[in-house]
């Protein structure tokens, strides 16, 4: 294979991601979920886990779109699961996947017009995530496989909210930082 046709096919491997740095970069955030939501996390019982894990994927689906934001969710669910010796539970890794895919969605489609108003367009993304990810599909991941009883999972909703809220604020302060948004800009040009 000539050096020409190995370039090829690396581009056509990382079309998903757009490029190199969009790749690189969501590598590294899939590896920060891992470490914020499975080893950072505070474990209330079998079912309630408190913890950071989807700030990393809604990150990606806010900085990249929704396809490398389901792509980070999918990820760094399966491998955090297999790092940790969990049994992977596809409906829990479903609901991951959500999480970047609705953040992407609403923040990039969405609420694509309210370009003045950050806030509420980070707000309006992180709760829609959470509410479909965390606190549908994964409940009904919680349920189905483990039987858990309807109120513990009922106390995920005040504990998503929460975590929704500090993730709207570290994104905003991130995206209002002309640094970083300098530096993101730069990933996301091919």
């Amino acid at each position: 294979m000539t050096t020409n046709n190995k370039g090829a096919a690396i581009k056509s491997d990382i079309r998903l991601f757009g490029s190199t740095k969009v790749l690189i970069v969501s590598a590294l955030l899939v590896a920060m979920s891992i470490v914020l939501g499975k080893f950072g996390a505070i474990n209330i019982g079998n079912s309630i886990r408190i913890g950071f894990g989807g700030l990393p994927i809604q990150m990606a689906g806010i900085f990249f779109g929704p396809v490398v934001g389901a792509a980070v969710g999918l990820v760094a669910d399966v491998v955090g699961c297999l790092l940790k010796g969990y049994a992977i539970n596809p409906i829990i890794t479903v609901g991951s996947l959500c999480i970047g895919l609705f953040s992407g969605l609403m923040f990039h489609h969405v609420l694509r017009p309210m370009k003045s108003v950050l806030l509420p367009k980070i707000a309006i993304s992180t709760v829609t995530a959470h509410a479909v990810g965390s606190m549908i599909i994964t409940s009904i991941g919680l349920y189905a496989y483990y039987h858990t009883p309807f109120e513990t999972l009922i106390l995920r909703v005040p504990i998503y909210l929460i975590t929704a809220a500090a993730e709207t604020a570290v994104i905003y302060l991130m995206l209002k930082n002309k640094a970083f948004s300098a530096e993101l800009e730069k990933a996301r040009r091919k």
